[in-house]
């Protein structure tokens, strides 16, 4: 059974492309869980419903850019905690501020690596030399598979292989870790 992103992603695109049903299903699935966000973040005001129907119209207005390369996951919850937001400062009201003078210790320096970087750092070590190597040019810096083939003594399509291969060996250390 596909996850939740990978359903909702693939609603979507099919939605995008002028299937009804499949936009209909997304929206409909997409629904309780941005309630569930919209809830957290206002507190549980009474506005939620009023608020996810910002957030839906939202999401409706700006199907346009959504990257199909892109998880929908993220790209949904980023609506919906500033629309809830939207929501607050109108109402009056304010989003909570957390005092962040007693994390700076934790916090990275400025111009200093990234929890993202550190976290693929992180698992690129966790892998193989040469496939964090080929993660590391064709993901990364941007380097042709022909150019990486090159340097490694792979043709373009063993590289393309081990590109996948070793994003695989990513995802499942990422979803392991998080479990």
């Amino acid at each position: 059974m596909p996850d939740r992103n990978d359903r909702w992603s693939d609603l979507l695109r099919r939605g995008l492309r002028g299937e009804g049903p499949a936009y209909a299903a997304f929206l409909s699935e997409i629904a309780p869980v941005l309630r569930s966000i919209v809830r957290a973040r206002t507190g549980g005001s009474e506005d939620t419903e009023d608020i996810l129907q910002e957030v839906l119209l939202a999401v409706h207005a700006k199907r346009h850019t959504w990257r199909e390369e892109d998880p929908v996951t993220p790209w949904l919850y980023a609506i919906a905690r500033y629309k809830a937001a939207d929501a607050l400062r109108r109402r009056g009201r304010t989003v909570p501020q957390v005092p962040i003078d007693d994390l700076v210790e934790v916090l990275p320096e400025e111009g200093g690596e990234t929890t993202a970087a550190r976290d693929l750092r992180v698992l690129l070590g966790k892998i193989d030399q040469r496939s964090a190597q080929i993660v590391q040019a064709l993901g990364l810096e941007g380097q042709s598979a022909g150019e990486i083939g090159a340097e490694l003594g792979m043709n373009e399509g063993a590289v393309r292989v081990a590109y996948h291969r070793a994003m695989l060996r990513l995802k499942d250390l990422a979803m392991s870790e998080d479990g």
